[in-house]
């Protein structure tokens, strides 16, 4: 996410000293952003503070960059001194981008933590209004929590961007191991670290970001790329002191060479060996996290290392010592995973997955589309929309019911099949899929991030 920094040399003028906040919808990478080093997500509303000297300018690159402004709002310099821009205080911006500008009290805080043991921003009033994350809890015997507790609104209360890309945290890798079967295609990994030295703490559905060693083709340090978590709030082991990530290779031919062009980060990541060092930033995120009401029903439509954030509900949701570690949320709603993938032995977690249904059949449905094995109606390979298209009926009846969240992961040229399949099944009672689904994205019951 792309977020316009601290105002630019107000005028002397009084239209040079206002600035607008836009509120952008859509973007996504572009010709114009592929020449960046770093993907782009689209996850739910951005939003971009302008001075009045640079609106027309920021409106066509918003433009370039697919974005969609929904609205403008006028924010005073008066107001902005005094700190009083709800969109600030309510965190709807995501900080922990390559391209952030901080203010100067903020830049003040973090200059001080800049050393490379990792320690995180501290906390102060200036930090709180501006949507860090607070102090860590203490639990009953003192200790400090390294993980965020469950509580009955835990998006009130989300930890954001406690590590910053000036003064990550340093972490060490635990284990990297391969899940891409034999016969599949690509490299994906699933990575662990090791968060005992610091205080990163994390919610399901959140991203992290990891800086790279070494320069770029500018000479400059390599900007972070952000990853969906793929382990709950507790770890994999449980015991609040790790993190996972589901990494995929990213490999492509040079359009005009020809060349095979590897990942910068995803190599590095996908090379990494246990006891080495990680510089991780974070967490961010608000838009995919999980609802706290253990009734609810969740559908999940991923492809590939979509599969991450999907992987820390299904954990939450059905995994035993999980369950044991949560007795304030025990699932009893129904949850059902479409998962598309190029092979069989791209079945990411694949065990996992089916341990689960075959233990909660009545709370947990699995469906694969495996487009190189598998054929949709007209003959052609299947992919997640076409099981969206074949099952649109019954998805339909399900998104209708109020306890029903939503939940879209991966790349993002899925997303129009599975409109058209929605839009389909909406069109047989007279609804209208466009208007129904602006509803659910203002009822937070829609949730989309895809790069």
């Amino acid at each position: 996410m792309y977020n316009q920094g601290a105002v630019e040399g107000a005028a002397n003028i009084e239209s040079g000293s206002r600035v607008f906040v836009y509120e952008v919808v859509g973007l996504r990478q572009v010709e114009e952003t592929d020449q960046t080093n770093y993907q782009i997500r689209r996850s739910g509303s951005v939003f971009i503070r302008v001075p009045y000297n640079r609106m027309n300018q920021e409106m066509r690159r918003i433009t370039r960059l697919g974005g969609k402004i929904v609205s403008i709002q006028s924010v005073t310099a008066l107001q902005q001194l005094n700190r009083k821009v709800d969109l600030v205080v309510n965190e709807k911006v995501e900080l922990a981008t390559t391209d952030i500008k901080v203010s100067s009290e903020v830049a003040a805080e973090v200059s001080a933590n800049k050393d490379e043991n990792g320690k995180s921003t501290p906390v102060s009033n200036v930090s709180e209004a501006k949507g860090f994350a607070k102090t860590p809890a203490k639990d009953k015997k003192g200790n400090s929590m390294t993980q965020a507790k469950a509580k009955k609104d835990a998006h009130a209360d989300v930890p954001v961007n406690i590590y910053r890309p000036n003064a990550p945290f340093i972490g060490k890798c635990i284990s990297n191991e391969t899940l891409v079967k034999e016969g599949g295609i690509g490299i994906v990994q699933h990575l662990k670290f090791d968060l005992s030295a610091g205080n990163l703490r994390y919610l399901e559905g959140q991203s992290i970001g990891i800086i790279p060693p070494g320069v770029d083709k500018n000479g400059k340090p390599e900007k972070l790329r952000l990853y969906s978590i793929a382990s709950t709030r507790h770890g994999d082991n449980l015991d609040d002191k790790t993190i996972s990530l589901c990494v995929r290779q990213l490999e492509y031919k040079h359009p005009e060479t020809g060349e095979t062009v590897y990942g910068v980060c995803s190599t590095y990541l996908s090379k990494i060996k246990p006891g080495d060092d990680v510089k991780i930033t974070g967490p961010v995120g608000k838009e995919m996290l999980l609802p706290e009401d253990p009734e609810a029903n969740v559908i999940m439509l991923a492809t590939g290392t979509g599969i991450a954030p999907m992987r820390t509900y299904l954990w939450r949701m059905f995994k035993d010592a999980e369950r044991k570690a949560n007795p304030e949320y025990q699932f009893q709603g129904f949850s059902w995973l479409l998962f598309g993938v190029p092979t069989s032995p791209n079945i990411l977690y694949k065990e996992e997955l089916e341990a689960m249904q075959e233990k909660y059949p009545e709370n947990f449905r699995l469906t694969y589309a495996i487009s190189r094995e598998q054929n949709n109606p007209a003959g052609g390979r299947m992919y997640i929309q076409d099981r969206v298209a074949e099952h649109a009926d019954e998805l339909w009846q399900l998104i209708k019911n109020e306890k029903t969240h939503t939940y879209i992961c991966g790349l993002r040229g899925m997303e129009d099949g599975i409109d058209a399949a929605l839009s389909a099944a909406a069109a047989k009672e007279g609804v209208v899929w466009s208007d129904y689904q602006k509803d659910l994205k203002k009822a937070h019951r829609w949730h989309v991030e895809t790069y």
